[in-house]
């Protein structure tokens, strides 16, 4: 059995690892934490958990974390991440780390980004990119994961095949992406109240969105070369999902089955990805699951194929993908506690 903490607890991603790790079988949650709550009980925060979890919520100090803790994840907001994170793994524990502070190969691309100095540049040559269909073998060796963000891993999962075969033209490359509320955290906010958000639909950080690094890091190394492309989000009134289409030209004319194959190449042996012969997938065909489904179709009159990509961002988009981090850092099978289909309705 495997202890486990959480910092920052009472977060949206936070409260969601909780409820995953409560239905995993193989960890012991021993340790919740925030600063907010600090001394209330995880149920009195959350009343879905009452009789659940009803661990009392500590202050997050590394010392008493290693005691209790053999792996934590953290679920932090940028920045507050870097500066904890050093003296845990100086202290021997595994550490998953659900912000963008970890999840960068050079400390200049996060610094431009994210308009701040990283504090320990030397635990990014330490730090993998936690996207298991990319960099498993990495994951099983390291103590410290940088869970990737809920946009990039559905941006990157969509193009990855593509890329890796060379079939699309790699400078025009368009990502318009949709989130639901909750990718904004639980924070409060104008944008986010539900009189700004329901009936509405609203582009934001065109072109400056930090994500963007991101997917380009990940979908440079596939294609072997330097990747820059246009991305786009999108806030929209649901409370889970993230849904990207993807748009690509071939640089020469593939049919859908053509297309297809490549992707089945990739994904027919990933136990969470799923993709579609036929149809477009939805969002509510993998809200609440670990799953990311994803659709192709070839505009043969402009040359181009068009990706959809879809996934909870809360679960594969944050916690799931952190859970299944951890199964592999661990030595459980990859897909504990993360078989559950969606919610669906």
């Amino acid at each position: 059995m495997i202890r486990v903490g959480i910092l920052g607890a009472t977060g949206y991603a936070g409260s969601e690892l909780v409820r995953l790790l409560k239905g995993h079988g193989g960890v012991e949650l021993t340790m919740l934490t925030s600063k907010s709550y600090e001394g209330q009980k995880m149920s009195d925060v959350y009343p879905a958990l009452k009789g659940v979890c009803d661990i009392v919520l500590s202050a997050p100090v590394p010392e008493k974390v290693a005691e209790n803790c053999d792996l934590v994840f953290t679920a932090l907001p940028h920045g507050a991440s870097k500066e904890i994170i050093p003296k845990l793994y100086e202290l021997g524990l595994k550490v998953i780390d659900l912000s963008g502070d970890y999840r960068y190969n050079d400390k200049a691309v996060y610094e431009e980004w994210y308009k701040q100095p990283h504090s320990s540049p030397e635990l990014l040559d330490v730090s993998v990119y936690g996207l298991p269909e990319l960099h498993r073998d990495e994951i099983k060796k390291t103590s410290l994961v940088g869970n990737p963000g809920c946009y990039t891993t559905c941006s990157i999962l969509g193009l990855a095949p593509l890329l890796k075969h060379g079939v699309i033209d790699t400078k025009h490359i368009i990502i318009d992406a949709k989130s639901g509320v909750s990718g904004a955290g639980r924070g409060l906010s104008v944008d986010i109240h539900f009189c700004e958000c329901t009936e509405n639909m609203k582009a934001y950080k065109i072109a400056t969105h930090r994500h963007t690094s991101e997917i380009e890091q990940e979908l440079s190394l596939v294609a072997g070369e330097d990747i820059k492309l246009s991305f786009t989000p999108h806030l929209v009134p649901m409370k889970r999902g993230i849904y990207a289409t993807i748009y690509a030209d071939l640089k020469d004319m593939k049919t859908k089955e053509e297309i297809l194959a490549y992707y089945h190449e990739s994904y027919d042996n990933e136990p969470f990805i799923r993709i579609y012969d036929e149809g477009i997938p939805e969002s509510n065909h993998v809200a609440g699951s670990n799953f990311v489904d994803i659709g192709v179709c070839v505009d043969a009159r402009l040359g181009r194929v068009i990706i959809t990509s879809t996934i909870d961002n809360l679960v594969k988009g944050a916690a799931g993908q952190a859970v299944q981090n951890m199964n592999l850092l661990c030595g459980f099978p990859e897909t504990q506690g993360l078989t559950a289909p969606g919610f669906y309705l």
